[in-house]
């Protein structure tokens, strides 16, 4: 397998970077997920968005792609972003690599699940009509 890529980053994302860490003549099926920074949630107007993370969340990152990737025989990456988000920015991009594509989408949807679950990274959305509130802490 390919040098595992799990980042927690402050700079713009590019899908690019987690689909060549996966991809490979072994594998059919590559699965990329992106996380894009909506305009709207709960019926509010969303103007942007913040995110914060422990200084230990690259390491939970890193090993949550190592156990899927281990569990499953397969090749994964995610880089989350962090810092000011506007509506449209990637806020994060998964990828898993897989011989059929049905393989591909459940590893994908379980490593974006435990990601969000288990990093120790929080949202604050900022709200259209001035007001904020923190999301997962």
């Amino acid at each position: 397998m390919t040098e595992l890529v799990a980042r927690i980053s402050a700079e713009p994302l590019d899908p690019a970077v987690v689909d060549a860490a996966v991809a490979g003549p072994r594998h059919g099926a590559v699965v990329v997920f992106t996380g894009v920074v909506r305009d709207h949630d709960g019926g509010q107007a969303v103007s942007m968005l913040e995110y914060q993370c422990h200084p230990d969340a690259e390491r939970f990152l890193s090993q949550i792609c190592a156990e899927i990737a281990g569990a499953n025989d397969l090749p994964v990456a995610a880089i989350h972003r962090v810092g000011e988000l506007k509506v449209g920015d990637l806020a994060l991009i998964a990828a898993v690599a897989a011989p059929h594509r049905g393989e591909a989408f459940r590893v994908c949807a379980e490593l974006v699940e435990r990601i969000k679950h288990e990093v120790p990274i929080w949202k604050r959305q900022h709200f259209a009509d001035g007001v904020s509130e923190w999301v997962g802490l």
